[in-house]
């Protein structure tokens, strides 16, 4: 089964039968065509699910989320917190940061901040923030807010489950950082689950430039030299 559209956001129609009272599981696989997959993993592919019929449940912030700024790199690389979700931010390298975040989702600043010390951003609306250091380029992290309590995130095979999900029509939606739908022609197709259990099967990608390589920093520049930065 192939599912579409290029656009970090892809909707689709899923109706559950309303008879049943049970939860159902949502299973599916991430693939990745096998002369292409050197080129990106079918891991990291966050999918999710919203209901058509009823409103989103309220999903509770996740406490303690940390993004942690560690050997210039962040860890862990993609987060994927609840709408209203406070993640913070500590610096852990004996030297300055400065993590921003200009394009779509959360935008923010942090400005300079020192080794040992940390800040927060309350990630109050849905999206994907694309995380970034003003001195160190390649830092790179991406968070995902969701407003539905109901997503899951590829494993290293590529697998999907999303459980817990109460009987009603769903919107399905996907993000990846290196991948897109391979078709572009089944967009808003109309699936019939069963209450219990629903194997969506394959939902084929195909590799794409990731949006966090060559970026430019908070002024819109490029980053100096290696030699001009000291750490």
């Amino acid at each position: 089964m192939k599912f579409a559209t290029r656009g970090w956001l892809v909707l689709l129609v899923l109706v559950v039968p309303s008879l049943s009272s049970r939860c159902a599981e949502v299973t599916a696989t991430i693939e990745v065509d096998r002369h292409e997959s050197r080129l990106a993993s079918p891991a990291n592919v966050v999918v999710w699910l919203t209901p058509i019929d009823s409103p989103i449940p309220k999903v509770p912030p996740r406490p303690n989320v940390r993004l942690l700024q560690k050997d210039k790199q962040f860890s862990p690389h993609l987060l994927v917190v609840p709408t209203g979700t406070s993640v913070e931010f500590p610096n852990l390298d004996p030297f300055f940061h400065n993590v921003f975040s200009l394009f779509n989702g959360k935008r923010f600043d942090l400005g300079l901040y020192e080794a040992g010390t940390r800040r927060s951003v309350l990630f109050d609306r849905e999206g994907v923030s694309y995380i970034f250091c003003n001195i160190h380029p390649e830092m790179a992290a991406v968070v995902v807010t969701l407003d539905s309590p109901w997503f899951a995130i590829s494993d290293s095979n590529g697998s999907v489950v999303i459980r817990d999900v109460p009987p009603g029509r769903y919107r399905l939606h996907t993000w990846a950082e290196q991948l897109a739908l391979r078709s572009p022609t089944n967009n808003g197709e109309i699936i019939s689950v069963p209450a219990e259990r629903y194997e969506l099967g394959s939902i084929e990608f195909h590799p794409i430039k990731s949006a966090l390589t060559h970026h430019k920093n908070k002024f819109g520049k490029d980053y100096p030299p290696d030699s001009s930065n000291p750490y």
